[in-house]
């Protein structure tokens, strides 16, 4: 299964909890180039793939194109022939699956050296690992060729200005159409790379509506439900409709999920607000007491599962088991639930998205998930060097519809892969082979793509043509702030206790207010602060 990648999943991995990394030889190094030249930079031109056909097209906005089936003749990404010929690369990067056997065991890493043209040196770090192995690669001074830098890392700034490269002469502006494929990638996902005044980085691109409220549209169509709640009301109503604890079935299982989805529907922010320059938690906002009293509703009404507030990671289980019908995940959990349960549910398996309706009726909003998963530094090297390497990550970048793709995602035809029809089927050794994590160095713009069960693409186009007209984004993506890296999400964390305390009946939805002064007190209001230092710097 290939993992849907959300914050969420970077905080219980231990990553929301780095701390500031000890730079060896940064805090004698020149001092830092004022923040304010970030508001100069010119980000690279987009240039949208246009070389084959989109039957389903996506928007400016963030609705990614749909494709029911892989072109038969797909567009040649690289005619000149391989890319990047010269020394082999080394990256650093991270990873949720297992890791992939090594290239001398594996028919897909070959291939794809041999279609890039250098040997692709991957040092493979399992999530829950990658904090410290960056903090002591960092500090120890031996840096692989390129890494990948999660947002959870701490003193970015000084980091990326000691020892990664600057790569403005090469993508800034025009100076990009040297890499088309990084040129596709959209100018929201770049912005997120910009530190002392220059581009210090590649993007990881993702959709704009990063998550989806899942629904078990089999068990609604049973059941004769509603699966679109115009108001908060009608949703109440639907989780009283799929729950019947004699069956062991409930509504929904993780209640934080459930209410950030009531949040969405009563216009809160994304993380942060930002007005004037001015900035708000989502967790301060006026909205806050009436989501929590409305979860409390729901969890005496018992549709939320009764584990759901004690376990961890079970949620796609319960989901695809048919436990729970409702179920808030990553976007590219779609086609995972088809692959993992589809062919293993007894009688019919169908889901389906919903977007938060308005508490009390009219549109809800959707909370825009990151445009970039993490950055890719290069280390500091000769300029022919930079070209070599970034023409590397240019071919990791090739979009659906070209041969470089398919190959990337689906590894070698008769080995990794056979065909049904123009669409390619991973076999198991593909699945094994294919988990090398390329989309955590870089990443075509996410396209919708579903071989085995082709008609789903329509769902989920439609799904992301609704969030996307209601999308909120979070103003604090691309700025820093040193102690939200430090401090920020431990604090995170016990808050979220306090709220499932209080969606529970164990404290008072008042007692939330001093919840949130302690926030503040031990680190809030420095956070906003230097968030609102970091903003002034772009504007």
């Amino acid at each position: 299964m290939r993992h849907g990648l959300t914050r969420r999943s970077l905080l219980g991995s231990g990553l929301g909890l780095t701390a500031g990394l000890a730079l060896s030889g940064c805090g004698n190094g020149p001092e830092l180039p004022p923040a304010s030249l970030n508001a100069d930079v010119r980000l690279p031109d987009y240039i949208p793939f246009e070389g084959i056909e989109t039957p389903l097209p996506g928007t400016p906005d963030g609705v990614p194109n749909g494709y029911l089936h892989y072109p038969a003749e797909p567009a040649v990404a690289h005619p000149d022939g391989p890319p990047a010929r010269g020394d082999g690369i080394s990256v650093m990067t991270l990873i949720f699956n297992p890791v992939p056997p090594p290239p001398d065991r594996n028919t897909y890493w070959r291939a794809l050296n041999d279609s890039i043209g250098t040997d692709l040196s991957f040092e493979i770090v399992p999530v829950a690992d990658y904090a410290n192995k960056t903090a002591v690669v960092v500090a120890g001074g031996d840096l692989p060729d390129a890494m990948a830098v999660v947002p959870q890392t701490g003193q970015r700034p000084a980091m990326f200005h000691a020892l990664f490269q600057d790569l403005s002469e090469h993508l800034s502006g025009s100076a990009v159409r040297d890499y088309p494929n990084l040129a596709n990638i959209p100018t929201r996902s770049w912005a997120t790379t910009v530190y002392n005044g220059g581009i210090y980085g590649l993007p990881m691109p993702r959709a704009a509506a990063g998550s989806v409220m899942f629904y078990r549209a089999d068990r609604v169509r049973e059941l004769s439900l509603n699966p679109q709640p115009a108001d908060f009301a009608e949703f109440e109503e639907l989780c009283l409709g799929l729950t019947d604890p004699r069956d062991h079935r409930y509504a929904v299982g993780d209640p934080l999920t459930t209410f950030y989805f009531v949040l969405e529907m009563l216009g809160a922010p994304n993380k942060w607000r930002e007005e004037n320059g001015r900035f708000q938690w989502w967790l301060e906002h006026e909205t806050v007491g009436q989501a929590l009293e409305s979860m409390r509703r729901l969890n005496e009404a018992g549709v939320i599962h009764p584990d759901g507030f004690n376990v961890v990671g079970r949620f796609k289980d319960w989901f695809g088991n048919g436990q729970i019908a409702i179920n808030y995940d990553g976007n590219v959990a779609w086609n995972d639930y088809y692959r993992a349960y589809a062919a293993t549910t007894d009688g019919p398996f169908e889901i389906g998205g919903m977007v938060a309706p308005g508490y009390d009726g009219g549109p809800g909003t959707h909370w825009a998930g990151l445009s970039s998963f993490a950055t890719l530094v290069l280390k500091k090297a000769p300029r022919d060097r930079i070209r070599q390497l970034l023409c590397a990550f240019d071919a990791l970048a090739a979009p659906f519809g070209t041969d470089a793709y398919l190959l990337r995602k689906y590894g070698v035809r008769g080995v990794d892969h056979e065909l049904d029809g123009t669409d390619p089927i991973l076999t198991d050794t593909g699945a094994v082979e294919t988990t090398l994590p390329t989309l955590f160095v870089t990443d075509a713009p996410s396209a919708l793509y579903l071989p085995e069960w082709p008609d789903v693409v329509h769902q989920q186009h439609r799904f992301h043509q609704r969030a996307v007209d209601v999308l909120t984004l979070n103003p604090a993506e691309g700025l820093y702030s040193d102690t939200a890296v430090s401090r920020g999400d431990q604090l995170e964390l016990r808050v979220l206790d306090e709220v499932k305390a209080i969606m529970r009946g164990r404290a008072s939805v008042s007692s939330f207010t001093g919840v949130i002064a302690d926030w503040r007190r031990e680190a809030g209001d420095r956070i906003r602060a230097e968030y609102e230092e970091s903003w002034e710097s772009f504007h």
